[in-house]
């Protein structure tokens, strides 16, 4: 059995249809004994907003983007060890306040 599911106005966003072919395998029985079914073939449609669409762009691109930038961090420990690399706590305060007004908005 399939049921069509709408959202309240598919107008807002251009939608994309997918065909999902779903089959049902086993039922059970009145005596609670599970009996092998045939199997059905059922169509379901998927649509899915461009915004859903665009955060599984978005979502396949940062899966496949390297989690740690080697060359900053190699850059940083080599600013470290050899003393040069200069800490500046108003700039981390700053952008500590940014980020804690962007939080609260």
């Amino acid at each position: 059995m399939s049921q069509k599911i709408e959202g309240n106005s598919p107008t807002q966003a251009t939608l994309r249809t997918s065909t999902v072919n779903t089959k049902a395998a086993s039922g059970a029985s009145e005596d609670g004994k599970t009996s092998a079914v045939g199997a059905t073939a059922a169509t379901d449609s998927l649509r899915l907003t461009g915004e859903a669409s665009g955060l599984q762009s978005l979502q396949r691109e940062l899966a496949a983007a390297p989690a740690v930038d080697s060359n900053r961090v190699e850059s940083v420990r080599n600013a470290l060890q050899s003393g040069s690399y200069k800490i500046n706590p108003d700039a981390i305060a700053s952008r500590m306040l940014e980020m804690d007004q962007q939080l609260s908005a």
